[in-house]
């Protein structure tokens, strides 16, 4: 014989509360999930649209820097191209020398050559100059030293 509950009235009202909850939980889950994976798409984006302006930046810089400590190259050519490379637009370099010589790069020197340059964070419209608030700098130095034995070509 089944055994009866001892509260019949109360499990029938839990079931019939229950009754109109079904199947929320999926449709809060995926509500909740587009919500969240949205930004977090964004972030991915963004940062790696980041990264690799920041990865070109330090090449940018690192190759000028061996260029004109070579005295092998056009540095302005090197800066193209790895600005090409990269896809990077809007690139700011200098160049100095330590110690201060009368020209630069000179014997002995030790050049620096800091390379910046403005990343413009995807997916913004250029509406109301937007665009021109949205954007990370990233900025790079590279430190080469100059031959001892080195003569201007």
């Amino acid at each position: 014989m089944p055994r009866s509950s001892p509260f019949p009235d109360a499990m029938r009202r839990l079931r019939a509360a229950g009754a109109d909850e079904i199947g929320s939980a999926a449709l809060e889950f995926l509500t909740v999930g587009v919500l969240m994976l949205v930004p977090l798409v964004y972030l991915v984006l963004a940062l790696g649209e980041i990264q690799s302006q920041a990865l070109g930046v330090e090449a940018g810089a690192r190759f000028v820097a061996r260029t004109i400590a070579a005295g092998e190259g056009d540095p302005d050519r090197v800066l193209d191209a790895v600005t090409r490379e990269y896809g990077i637009r809007d690139v700011d370099a200098q160049v100095s020398c330590l110690p201060a010589a009368a020209e630069c790069p000179a014997a002995g020197a030790t050049m620096h050559v800091t390379v910046a340059a403005r990343v413009a964070l995807p997916l913004i419209p250029p509406i109301l100059g937007l665009e021109r608030l949205a954007v990370v700098p990233v900025e790079a130095t590279a430190v080469q030293k100059v031959s001892r034995y080195w003569e201007a070509q």
